[in-house]
């Protein structure tokens, strides 16, 4: 069967495809990637890990919607799509993780836990990885043609720390966070999160009355310097007086 007009064979679809719905749900893809980057990429493991990471990294929110590495080793389109390619599908996926990786069209990075998740390589993204500090890692197999890429541990941010934590954000709580981000250093935002999970306070009003509290008193090697005389003098020896009943609200002798 020839098309109309050139003369040119008509190839019939297989059976198991007939094509895309009209409606069909579109990923975005980077035009580099259709381009430059397809024309060297020759490891199907390296381009089939690719195109799967643009779509895992499609169905997850937040400022940095990064994929554990445990999500593409299990990965079932990843898996069946690779059989027989190296030892075993996990296999397979690693190296064309680490390909990627090569590559720079993915970034590979550690939690606060440890474990290894991966992100496409945008500008956003970069940056916020970019702040933790590199984890050395095995050296890549000699003649591989790409330079060696470190793994990078970054410092979980608020965000991060509030889904960990407590869970999904609703836009206003995201807006306070940023706000608290900007006002408060990352030591002290991480330790008021592990205060709360340790107390079993999992909300950001509580975590954010922490970090108020930290603000306004002082606070000085993970200790809270309220009302210390070296701190605010006057404010202690207030507080002195109303417990002793000598001021207005004091408890007094009882």
């Amino acid at each position: 069967m020839t098309s109309p007009g050139d003369g040119a064979p008509l190839v019939l679809p297989e059976a198991g495809f007939q094509g895309f719905p009209r409606r069909v749900r579109a990923t975005p893809i980077p035009e580099p990637l259709l381009g430059v980057l397809l024309e060297g990429i020759d490891d199907l493991a390296e381009l089939k890990v690719t195109l799967r990471a643009f779509w895992l990294a499609a169905q997850r929110k937040g400022p940095l919607p990064a994929v554990p590495q445990d999500e593409f080793l299990n990965d079932r389109v990843l898996v069946e799509g690779l059989k027989g390619q190296d030892r075993s599908a996990s296999d397979a996926i690693r190296r064309g993780l680490d390909a990627a990786v090569r590559r720079r069209t993915l970034l590979r990075f550690q939690d606060s836990k440890g474990a290894i998740h991966y992100a496409i390589s945008t500008e956003p993204n970069r940056q916020a990885i970019g702040t933790g500090q590199p984890v050395r890692v095995p050296q890549e197999p000699v003649g591989s043609g790409l330079p060696y890429e470190p793994v990078h541990r970054v410092r979980p941010n608020i965000y991060a720390l509030y889904e960990n934590n407590i869970g999904t954000m609703t836009p206003m709580v995201a807006e306070q966070l940023r706000d608290a981000e900007s006002e408060y250093s990352q030591a002290w935002i991480r330790e008021a999160f592990e205060i709360a999970a340790s107390r079993n306070k999992r909300s950001w009003g509580y975590i954010a009355a922490i970090l108020r509290s930290w603000a306004e008193e002082g606070r000085e090697d993970g200790k809270s310097r309220r009302y210390s005389p070296e701190n605010n003098r006057e404010r202690y020896i207030e507080a002195l007086r109303r417990r002793r009943g000598e001021l207005p609200g004091g408890s007094g002798p009882g």
